[in-house]
């Protein structure tokens, strides 16, 4: 059941939406708003994953062959039983 002021809201939106031209509808200033705040957020992930990225020390080879022998050298270790 609709209470008299929520059917005068409605009717009033209505006539809202047919004075419009449906043809030329744009984003207007919230859609410049919205893809603004995207796009710099967007910028400051890609700037923090760069920092981050700086950080991160990776050798693809090691320097010597010293890793082969580290890992052969290192004693397995025994489980304990109880």
């Amino acid at each position: 059941m609709m209470s008299a002021t929520s059917t005068l809201a409605l009717t009033h939106f209505v006539t809202l939406a047919d004075s419009f031209d449906k043809n030329k509808v744009t984003p207007g200033v919230l859609g410049f708003i919205v893809f603004a705040v995207i796009g710099g957020a967007v910028w400051l992930l890609m700037k923090s994953m760069n920092k981050h990225m700086k950080k991160v020390d990776f050798e693809e080879q090691p320097e010597g062959g010293e890793a082969g022998t580290t890992a052969a050298a290192a004693p397995a270790a025994e489980p304990k039983t109880s």
